[in-house]
């Protein structure tokens, strides 16, 4: 019987209740695969799953992406062998933990010129960047848009994809040094929102039009501004909510505000066939083997010291991405 030392919850809450165990995942059945994880990505979303803000089953396992090697492989699986190394995202929360006991459908070989610390602090946020910028709204050379937490892991790859594909991406980040690695991400111009004020800003860079497009990942704090700052027949796309949840929308304040478009995705549903979520992979590692993602591990914490990973990505203490070490 394998074991595995992995953060579990017996309970939704506070970062308290993240609690390293050490537990029994079995052996893998002729479907399945065995991976010795060596880094685990760390996400807005695991703090959803861990505060309650989206349910879960209890006790629950925490974490949604990874990376690693496989050490087993069962009989039936042809696709993977002993010695890959692999990462995923999605899928039943369990992430954090030293080996994990898998389905193969949602593994993607780590090329070579890309480690597993990268592969782990790539995936999800690249994967969410591509769906955005490439299936989400219909963007073109020249277009501006803006998006918030520029300086966060999604933010600087959205900054750095953006420039691939000639958006003008404008960010918001908060203080100096933030805006400063922004732009040096290939953000058209950032704002800080701990002394500028956005929407007077985003109509002096665009000349007073206001944007296409806002990538709003902050909910209930921006919703305001983000509405504002679009132009006629805008879209506005609310994608997480590290301030709680936007209000609800009135139909009436969409037509009021410039027959604007209102949409709540999530790359569960960008990435729900096993197609979509194979290209959209392919597509983040492509631009990571040509030089133009570059994923920046801002902090590495252990995985015993996951709480503290938490706290400090919800008081705003990170940049880039952060990754946990089994």
């Amino acid at each position: 019987m394998v074991k595995a030392h992995a953060i579990r919850i017996e309970q939704q809450g506070g970062a308290d209740v993240l609690q390293l165990q050490e537990v029994e995942i079995g052996s893998p059945g002729p479907r399945e695969v065995l991976i010795r994880q060596t880094a685990c990505g760390l996400n807005f979303l695991d703090v959803y799953h861990r505060s309650g803000a989206y349910p879960l089953p209890m006790p629950s396992g925490i974490g949604s992406e990874a990376a690693g090697v496989v050490e087993a492989v069962g009989s039936e699986v042809a696709s993977l062998r002993v010695g890959d190394r692999v990462a995923y995202q999605g899928g039943a929360p369990g992430a954090y933990a030293d080996h994990r006991v898998m389905s193969p459908d949602r593994l993607v070989k780590v090329p070579d010129g890309a480690s597993n610390e990268q592969a782990a602090a790539v995936l999800l946020k690249g994967m969410t960047v591509e769906y955005l910028l490439n299936r989400c709204v219909s963007l073109q050379p020249n277009d501006f848009a803006l998006m918030y937490a520029a300086a966060g892991g999604v933010g600087l790859l959205a900054g750095q994809w953006a420039k691939h594909l000639g958006v003008r991406l404008i960010g918001v980040a908060a203080g100096h040094e933030k805006c400063e690695r922004a732009l040096a991400n290939g953000y058209f111009a950032v704002i800080d929102r701990t002394r500028e004020d956005v929407l007077s800003r985003v109509k002096e860079i665009t000349g007073g039009k206001g944007v296409p497009v806002v990538f709003d990942s902050i909910g209930r704090a921006t919703f305001e501004t983000s509405i504002d700052s679009l132009a006629p027949r805008g879209v506005f796309v609310s994608f997480g909510a590290t301030s709680g949840p936007p209000p609800p929308v009135e139909a009436s304040l969409l037509q009021k505000k410039g027959s604007l478009y209102f949409t709540r995705p999530t790359l569960v549903h960008y990435a729900s066939s096993p197609e979509d979520y194979a290209a959209s992979a392919a597509a983040v590692f492509d631009l990571v083997a040509k030089g133009v993602l570059r994923p920046s591990i801002g902090q590495r914490y252990p995985l015993s010291e996951a709480a503290q990973a938490h706290r400090d990505l919800e008081e705003g203490r990170t940049s880039g991405s952060t990754i946990l070490i089994p």
